[in-house]
């Protein structure tokens, strides 16, 4: 198969967990590459995402490593044939790659959840609230690149609106419900719509409100993205350069931890309407 000049997360998840199968079963690259007729450059060239690799390889690969993991295996499969070119790729010379690869993790997401402490999460977002947000935080942008970026994340929503929605859970601080990141009618309008989206049966929204007491998980904002085994799960946090991937599984058995932490303290979605509907009158 061609070289890529640049992979993607998913291919690039895929090398790595290639890599990591042949490392659990005590195997050299080129022990491996032997294994499919290849050479050790074109192994490592498979487990750094560079290459794209066949069904019958990933099959006889995992074979020979001795995974019995049949979901998994079905899974690296799925990531090795299953080339969606979806529509982010209408953005691939305007934003950095990472922001390519987040709507892509999104799309294939068996289910998703979001803790935010300071923000509306993005899929909940209204066009005004998040152009208000881009404009305050990237001020030297153009109008046009506002759009653009609001354009995006307007668009990053389908999947909580698709006809085969992905399940979704949001746990939002009563900090970001409060903040006024647009002006009052922003802000109404924006609470408005987490309410309807909180009515549709694949969403739920919580709410941890100020009164909690003993609240220290400030900083475990996350996007979790459900793989389709655990292993392959992954994190997005914010940086300063744009989302960074998190996939170590020890890391992603503490987000898990977490995301279960800030859910116990926060009010049930019943709850957490009937607080969101008040703080919205308000306003």
């Amino acid at each position: 198969m061609p070289r890529r000049p640049q992979p993607t997360a998913r291919q690039a998840r895929l090398g790595l967990e290639l890599r990591k199968l042949r490392e659990a079963a005590g195997l050299k690259a080129r022990e491996a590459a032997a294994l499919i007729g290849a050479d050790s450059v074109q192994m490592s060239q498979i487990e750094s995402g560079i290459s794209g690799v066949s069904e019958r390889r990933v099959r006889r690969l995992a074979a020979n490593y001795s995974c019995a993991d049949g979901e998994l295996v079905d899974a690296l499969v799925d990531m090795a044939t299953g080339r969606a070119r979806g529509w982010w790729e209408e953005y691939r010379d305007h934003f950095p790659r990472p922001f390519l690869d987040l709507p892509e993790l999104e799309h294939h997401a068996k289910y998703r959840w979001d803790v935010d402490f300071l923000h509306i999460p993005g899929l909940l977002q209204t066009s005004d609230y998040a152009r208000a947000l881009f404009t305050y935080v990237n001020p030297e942008y153009a109008r046009s690149e506002v759009e653009r970026w609001v354009e995006h994340r307007m668009k990053r929503k389908i999947i909580i609106e698709r006809s085969d929605p992905t399940p979704y859970e949001a746990v939002i601080h009563e900090a970001a419900l409060r903040i006024r990141v647009g002006d009052r009618a922003t802000t109404r309008a924006q609470l408005t719509r987490v309410l309807e989206l909180s009515e549709v049966g694949h969403v739920a929204v919580r709410v941890i409100p100020f009164e909690v007491d003993g609240f220290g998980g400030a900083g475990s904002a996350m996007v979790y993205a459900g793989g389709p085994v655990p292993r392959l799960d992954t994190v997005v946090r914010d940086s300063p350069n744009g989302p960074v991937f998190v996939d170590a599984e020890v890391q992603l058995s503490r987000y898990r931890t977490l995301f279960r932490r800030v859910e116990a303290v926060s009010f049930d979605t019943d709850r957490s309407r009937d607080f969101i509907h008040a703080l919205a009158k308000e306003f």
